[in-house]
C-alpha cells in the first residue's frame, strides 16, 4: 500500500477553502492518511509555502503524533502540547500551532505543502518552543517515509 495523505477539505493541487486561511476562520484543515511504512513509530507533519516573497514560510508543524493515528481533526487547538502528547511548533507567524495561508494580496498562487513524515522513533525529543524548521530538521534524521498533499491559495 502506498503511503498517502489526503484531506476531506481539498484535493491535491486544488484550492484550500477560505475557512482554512487568514481570509476565513484560519482553522487547520482535517487531514487523513493511510499506508504508513513498516517501522513507523510516530509521525510529524510540516506545512510550508516555498512561494513566499522572503523564502520558504513555515505555517505549521505538529509532531510526536502517535503511530496508531490516521488523522488530525479540523481546527486543532493551537496549544503547544495536546492531551495526547502531540506537540506543535512555533510557526513563522510567531505563534504555536497552525497559521493558515496568507500570501500578500496580488502575489499570485502560492503552493502549500503539507508533508506527513513517518518516523522510526516515538518522540523527536525537542525541548521548549521548537520552530517548524527545527522539527523538519530533526525529523529527517529518523525518516522512514513521507506523503505529501499540496494546496493552493491566493488573495
Amino acid at each position: 500500500m502506498t503511503f498517502r495523505l489526503t484531506s476531506p477539505a481539498f484535493d491535491n493541487n486544488a484550492v484550500i477553502p477560505k475557512r482554512h486561511t487568514c481570509s476565513g476562520e484560519d482553522l487547520s484543515p482535517p487531514l487523513e492518511w493511510d499506508g504508513a511504512p513498516e517501522g513507523t513509530r510516530s509521525f510529524a507533519l510540516v506545512c510550508d509555502d516555498p512561494d513566499a516573497p522572503g523564502g520558504t514560510f513555515h505555517h505549521w508543524a505538529a509532531f510526536d503524533i502517535p503511530a496508531d493515528w490516521s488523522q488530525l481533526p479540523e481546527g486543532l487547538a493551537p496549544a503547544e502540547t495536546q492531551i495526547s502528547g502531540l506537540r506543535q511548533a512555533m510557526n513563522d507567524f510567531g505563534r504555536s500551532g497552525y497559521g493558515g495561508p496568507c500570501p500578500p494580496k496580488g502575489h499570485g498562487i502560492h503552493h502549500y505543502h503539507f508533508r506527513l513524515l513517518a518516523l522510526g522513533v516515538d518522540r523527536l525529543d525537542l525541548a521548549g518552543r521548537a520552530s517548524c524548521s527545527k522539527v523538519a530538521e530533526r525529523a529527517r534524521a529518523h525518516l522512514v517515509g513521507s506523503a505529501e498533499l499540496v494546496g493552493l491559495f491566493q488573495r
